[in-house]
């Protein structure tokens, strides 16, 4: 984990039974992003996926709905630039639940830094095919200067990320990446989820194991 307690991985999923069948396959840290529906229906979705965080021992962070994350003890909250407009950054400090914010420019790295977010995501870092994007692909640089001005604040790295590209995405000076297609849209997703865990896990085993530079 990074030194705010943040995974270096996660993936983002719109339902509580995508985070049912993940979950099994080590997954420490999971965010719930669901889009066009009723409040009840996010509500149960959100105290089922905390449900399952809870019996699985992983973090739950949950876009967007920051009142019903606070009424069910889920770990962050991730809020777009839009969403910072309307949620009430000082109740989600009292209620003790972490905050992520999405950047995308500088005016909006300005912005997320002021607010004190526990972590800051960047994207798109390659062309996604998961919606239109008003930005083009930040590219491997991107992620570099974001880390070097945010210094210990984790970044959060999503958009186009594959497993393929991870490594060259962490190499860039990301603490953390964000899967979405990479896993819901594979023929094995179970499988996939379970090479990423692997994949991840030797990598934190490797870094922890290098020598100290003076």
């Amino acid at each position: 984990m990074t030194s705010r307690g943040l995974d270096p991985f996660y993936p983002i999923v719109d339902s509580a039974l995508w985070i049912a069948r993940l979950l099994p396959c080590g997954v420490r840290l999971v965010q719930l992003r669901i889009k066009d529906q009723p409040q009840a229906v996010i509500k149960a979705e959100i105290w089922q996926a905390k449900a399952l965080c809870a019996q699985y021992g992983a973090q739950l962070i949950v876009n967007d709905y920051w009142r019903a994350a606070i009424e069910t003890g889920c770990d962050f909250i991730h809020l777009g630039q839009g969403d910072l407009d309307t949620a009430d950054l000082s109740a989600i400090r009292r209620a003790g639940v972490r905050l992520g914010i999405s950047t995308h420019d500088e005016a909006e790295l300005v912005r997320a830094l002021a607010a004190n977010p526990d972590y800051v995501a960047l994207g798109p870092i390659y062309p996604t095919i998961l919606k239109a994007m008003p930005f083009p692909p930040q590219g491997l640089a991107r992620i570099g200067e974001w880390k070097r001005r945010i210094g210990p604040i984790p970044l959060v790295s999503i958009g186009g990320i594959s497993l393929e590209r991870a490594a060259g995405v962490f190499e860039a000076g990301a603490d953390s990446v964000a899967v979405v297609t990479d896993i819901t849209l594979n023929a094995d997703p179970e499988r996939r989820m379970q090479t990423w865990v692997r994949f991840v896990r030797q990598r934190d085993c490797d870094v922890g194991e290098r020598p100290a530079t003076s």
